[in-house]
């Protein structure tokens, strides 16, 4: 699976790509929109995707925190994020 964000971060409402490409079924790739790609972890719960994104930091050196999303997909298709922890 992967998960691309169209920023350098997650935040709470913000728009996520997600691709179903099977492989490992704990691990996933976050690609986030500086070039930066972590390895982080999910599970389904109903619908929704929680995911596990490791502390890492962004091209620009800033330190993004641990954090846990829920990524859920709206009626018009896209999915959207909701912070977790």
């Amino acid at each position: 699976m992967r998960f691309t964000f169209p920023h350098s971060h997650a935040f709470p409402g913000g728009r996520v790509a997600v691709a179903e490409e099977g492989g490992d079924p704990a691990a996933c790739m976050v690609e986030f929109s500086d070039g930066v790609t972590v390895i982080a972890g999910y599970r389904r719960i109903g619908e929704d995707i929680v995911l596990d994104v490791p502390s890492y930091r962004t091209s620009k050196g800033t330190l993004v925190a641990a954090r846990r999303w829920r990524n859920s997909k709206r009626s018009d298709g896209i999915w959207r994020t909701a912070r977790v922890s």
